[in-house]
């Protein structure tokens, strides 16, 4: 077993170390620094190099220098703004150094008169003398600064000397903790060890490294402790016993007879998946994951008749209203006339909804489609065995747990969403879940053609509008600004709005994220009723909705949207049986990305090979908003440059899960990684 005595070192409040005075905790907290472990996180960008001693002689003005010199004389004037001077010698010159802002006993005290004394700073040149002003080390141990200093971002009123200081001291006490690992695994990375490779990470020689074997044995360690904590939320689902449902898919049967189309291979295999889950004892915890179009909510109705079948109550949920209501409607049209559908909203009659709550309560043979509202404690189900989310890619972990347990040990999970992510970043967000993957389009659905237009080209753009609008068809116009702005030249839905309408009189709506939910849904429900051709939009527009009349999409400066973005926003368009087009309009001078990005768009139609190039060409953290949707980030592993550490990873916990292997040897790498406390939250 571990000794946690070594472990505890590294929780340790840093009050304790050396130090860390009451200033400097604070400022540190501020930070979020508020252990040994956090510090250790924190790793420096550059270093200054004062390891080599120069002679006066040989000074570079500008440049960082470390000098030996004899104390000769001080010059402290009595006229307070003046500085302070103390004058120094080598065998080859002379120089001054100079004080702003510091007393005259602290000078004596750290440059004694007659004393060779090593001192580092910016070499500045004034009136044929050499200058260093408020040198940055000054000593007479010269180990204390004949080295490299790393380089921290660091919050004001903290310095990387006082900084280098602490994590010296922390790094000096490092504790050798028992490997976690086995021989196996620690072979591909050289048999290093975890205290060896966080020292390594320190050392300034090291920084920017990430390909050796140090770094990487640290990344897999962030990798591998993610993985395992998802495993172990997903053991734990599974521990779940249920009631099987049992159904022979009379209904489902029913609707494939009755629908027009085929469903595509994936979507067959990702009902089949979902099915034999839905009779298994153990409960069901599943991404269904597609691209734009391809068919998830047809799947999902279909699971969803089955669990009626068996005699329990579906809850279908969406983040907006309409989304709801299409769903909704959907389901009118296909399941079979005695099935009870109900839809919930924030616009349902309040008679209307105390009829509908009273059911759900009573009965357990209905499905309710609505928005985040069917979470109320008031929303009473009688027999809740299937709950489906739909477009909620941004739940974390904790969320997904929570909602997993509010159903009941019957009630299986299903969530849907339509942004492609890569498989190492799969393995990582979605780790706790089983997920099955639609990547095929139907049959019935063409492929989106895509343009790219110059701004100054606006008329041949408004030209091929005129022809769409004769054509019956109607236009999203996105752009990425709500309004003018003097310090981004990006142009503004308001303006395109007023610049359209001079055009198209009587055609035109404009829709932004600052109107209010209900004027929100009233603007889309009159553009899919198609009482007028043109929608100019931010990207509120992004997720989920099917306007089958909708066969243009205009994305304004296109070169400033991510690719996966670009991918949802002409997600839009071509719902229907007609041909989809996309044109991205762009300002001169792109950048070499942007127009790396408009040819990626244009050449495919694949959701998961462009977001792959997404995360190649921006980096996790920045591709499809998971900074701002809570996805935490790596502090080292890079899902791009680390591919074969997430797949080392995959396998391990693959090795762990069927042979059943304990995993409590992992205790104190889960808590290295600020994992522990979220299996302990969510367990």
């Amino acid at each position: 077993m571990f000794n946690i005595n070594n472990f505890n070192y590294l929780t340790k409040e840093l009050s304790d170390i050396r130090g860390v005075g009451k200033k400097t905790l604070n400022i540190l907290n501020k930070k979020k620094i508020f252990s040994v472990l956090d510090l250790l996180w924190r790793l420096p960008y550059s270093f200054d190099d004062r390891s080599k001693v120069n002679k006066i002689k040989d000074l570079h003005i500008g440049k960082l220098q470390t000098i030996k010199v004899k104390v000769l004389k001080y010059n402290f004037p009595r006229k307070r703004n003046l500085p302070n001077k103390v004058f120094c010698s080598d065998d080859s010159g002379n120089i001054e150094c100079i004080f702003f802002n510091s007393y005259e006993g602290y000078i004596r005290k750290i440059l004694p008169l007659n004393n060779i004394t090593t001192i580092s700073g910016k070499i500045s040149y004034y009136k044929n003398t050499y200058q260093i002003t408020n040198p940055s080390f000054v000593s007479t141990d010269d180990t204390l600064i004949l080295k490299k200093h790393n380089k921290y971002n660091l919050s004001e009123g903290l310095s990387n000397k006082v900084y280098n200081k602490i994590i010296e001291e922390v790094l000096k006490n490092i504790p050798n903790l028992e490997e976690w690992h086995s021989n196996n695994i620690l072979k591909n990375f050289n048999n290093i060890s975890w205290r060896e490779s966080v020292l390594k990470l320190h050392d300034p020689v090291n920084i920017g490294k990430s390909e050796r074997d140090f770094y990487r044995r640290l990344a897999y360690d962030e990798v591998f402790s993610s993985m395992l904590i998802s495993s172990e939320i997903r053991r734990k689902i599974k521990k779940i016993k249920k009631e099987k449902k049992i159904f022979n898919q009379k209904y489902e049967k029913q609707i494939i007879n009755n629908v027009n189309f085929d469903l595509t291979n994936d979507q067959n295999k990702a009902l089949i998946d979902i099915n034999d889950d839905l009779k298994k004892k153990e409960k069901m915890f599943r991404l269904l994951q597609g691209d734009v179009g391809s068919g998830k909510t047809i799947v999902a109705l279909m699971s969803a008749i089955n669990v009626i079948e068996s005699g329990y109550q579906v809850c279908f949920m969406a983040p907006t209203e309409i989304l709801a209501r299409q769903h909704y409607t959907l389901a009118k049209k296909i399941y079979p006339k005695d099935i009870k559908i109900y839809l919930l909203t924030g616009n349902t009659a309040l008679k209307d909804k105390k009829i509908i709550l009273n059911l759900l309560s009573e009965n357990n043979d209905n499905i309710v489609f609505g928005t985040h509202a069917l979470f109320q404690k008031k929303i009473k189900f009688k027999k809740l065995g299937y709950i489906v989310i739909d477009e909620q890619h941004k739940f974390g972990v904790k969320q997904r747990k929570k909602l997993s347990d509010k159903g009941g040990k019957n009630c299986d999970i299903l969530l849907m969403s339509a942004t492609p992510i890569p498989r190492t970043l799969i393995m990582s967000v979605y780790g706790d879940m089983d997920i099955s993957l639609i990547t095929e389009k139907p049959k019935n659905r063409l492929p989106i053609i895509t343009y790219s237009k110059a701004e100054e080209k606006i008329s041949d753009v408004i030209k091929f509008v005129q022809k769409q609008i004769k054509l019956n068809n109607q236009i999203f116009w996105v752009c990425p600004l709500i309004e003018e702005s003097k310090k981004v030249d990006q142009t503004s839905a308001v303006e395109k709005y007023d610049f359209l309408k001079k055009i198209f009189p009587n055609d035109v709506q404009l829709l932004h994220g600052k109107l209010d939910d209900i004027k929100k849904e009233n603007i889309l429900n009159n553009f899919l009723k198609q009482k007028y051709k043109i929608l100019v939009s931010t990207t509120v527009i992004e997720v989920g909705i099917d306007f089958p009349n909708a066969n243009l999409v205009i994305i304004e400066n296109a070169n400033k949207f991510g690719l996966s973005q670009l991918h949802q926003l002409r997600g839009r368009v071509g719902r229907g049986n007609k041909q989809g087009t996309c044109i991205l309009i762009f300002k001169s001078n792109l950048s070499e990305n942007a127009k790396k990005r408009i040819k990626i768009l244009k050449q495919t139609n694949d959701g998961f090979k462009i977001s792959e190039e997404d995360l190649n060409l921006r980096g996790f953290g920045d591709v499809l908003g998971f900074k701002q949707s809570g996805f935490k980030n790596f502090r080292l592993a890079d899902p791009i440059i680390n591919r074969d550490l997430f797949i080392l990873a995959e396998k391990e916990i693959k090795n762990i899960e069927q042979n059943n292997l304990s995993t409590a040897k992992y205790e104190y790498l889960l808590k290295l990684y600020d994992q522990a406390d979220i299996l302990n939250d969510i367990i």
